[in-house]
């Protein structure tokens, strides 16, 4: 008999989640792992790469309530950079910094600045999803080779997205009959338990959210279709949806928009490209200044988005800001209808609320969280429904053009 259930990963129980609660933050489905030619468990590792790795792993934690669980470095005889390993519920991020003056980081952060290098991968087998990706003519960027450390062994391989974008590929638990069990260390093998001085404030939350939900992917123009096309034949990932036109316009800027997806639907992929216009939209400002394609955002999935917008606003982190004609506008309230706080809650905070077949969603953004205008992130709470906030895209993009003005992009 066929095994189509959704199962908890190592992640998800280290961080005692409960699957009917990943169902609601992130959308799990069940689907037949053993018919995926390049099967994805989900997340591994989001790996950025920035200019200071030590006061950006700190920001992490003071800013976004993430806990420091290890590191790499010269201290642990690593003497090309800082890597510092955060937890927040089951997402993983990783902060490298260049240490050697020779360090290729340096390169990485002088071309893109500070932003997503790596989105790693947990997959049950590595060789296999190798194979299929070399046979379609996937760039293969790392051959399959076992890492090992007193914790055990982990499978790794690599190959190349979009841009300087990569997927590694970690396999943590043996094949059946093999001779090795899943890893316990804190990270990968050669990286150490750490923990910070840091300390929350009295009340704080045990952190602010629980899983990662989407990572948007910014393309040129005219590649949007190629790399659905990667993700589908080389992945095996599915189309979850397609919004083109006037779904994704205001009256100066547009783009538009396909999402692909993993089996389970842990992983997800909106993948952009812009659209000719009057004015510069948001992707132009970021495949100009990003110097190429990347991940534009990451959703981080919460259950309780009031409770962590607040925290993360006394915090510091700055969001942007929706007009109270938002709010006012009856089509949206007869739209959305009964949402679980009352909407003068939302229009407080700024947050914005989306309804489809299937349940609705509350959802904020943040604004850019570097020096460069490119990487920000998304706040999202979901109540069923499976999209992405289609509604609210004419609003999300003009804040965004609001703010490409005041920085003269627009």
């Amino acid at each position: 008999m066929t095994d189509t259930a959704v199962h908890l990963t190592a992640q998800e129980r280290d961080a005692h989640l409960e699957l009917d609660q990943l169902r609601q933050l992130v959308g799990l489905v069940p689907y037949d792992e053993s018919t995926d030619v390049f099967p994805v468990t989900g997340w591994d590792a989001i790996v950025f790469v920035v200019g200071n790795a030590t006061q950006t792993a700190h920001y992490y934690q003071s800013a976004f309530g993430m806990e420091l669980v290890g590191y790499s470095g010269p201290e642990t005889g690593n003497r090309d950079h800082k890597a510092f390993v955060l937890r927040s519920g089951s997402i993983r991020f990783v902060v490298k910094g260049g240490v050697d003056p020779g360090s290729t980081l340096h390169e990485h952060v002088r071309v893109h600045g500070d932003g997503v290098a790596d989105i790693s991968l947990e997959v049950p087998d590595v060789d296999r999803c190798i194979d299929h990706a070399r046979s379609i003519g996937a760039t293969i960027l790392q051959e399959p080779e076992d890492l090992t450390d007193d914790h055990g062994t982990v499978r790794v391989a690599a190959i190349a997205a979009y841009g300087d974008t990569r997927h590694t590929l970690v396999q943590r638990v043996g094949l059946p009959g093999g001779d090795w069990s899943a890893y316990d260390g804190p990270y990968l093998p050669g990286y150490v338990p750490r923990s910070s001085t840091f300390v929350k404030r009295d009340g704080a939350p045990k952190r602010l959210f629980q899983a990662l939900d989407h990572i948007v992917g910014n393309v040129e123009l005219g590649k949007m279709d190629e790399w659905v096309t990667f993700y589908n034949k080389v992945m095996g990932f599915v189309n979850m949806a397609e919004f083109i036109g006037d779904d994704i316009a205001t009256d100066y800027s547009a783009l538009m928009s396909k999402v692909v997806a993993n089996g389970n639907h842990r992983v997800k992929f909106p993948l952009n490209e812009p659209a000719v216009a009057k004015r510069k939209s948001q992707i132009d400002e970021y495949l100009e200044f990003y110097q190429g394609p990347g991940a534009q955002h990451l959703a981080l999935a919460t259950n309780d988005i009031l409770t962590t917008v607040d925290q993360m606003r006394a915090n510091g982190i700055e969001f942007l800001e929706t007009p109270d004609s938002y709010y006012q506008d009856p089509a949206l309230r007869e739209r959305i209808g009964q949402v679980r706080v009352p909407i003068e809650e939302l229009q407080k905070r700024g947050i914005l609320v989306d309804r489809d077949e299937d349940g609705y969603l509350l959802q904020i953004f943040t604004r850019p969280v570097q020096d460069r205008p490119t990487v920000f992130f998304e706040l999202i709470e979901r109540h069923g429904s499976l999209g992405f906030g289609k509604g609210n895209f004419k609003a999300l993009f003009e804040a965004i053009e609001r703010e490409q003005e005041k920085r003269g992009n627009l």
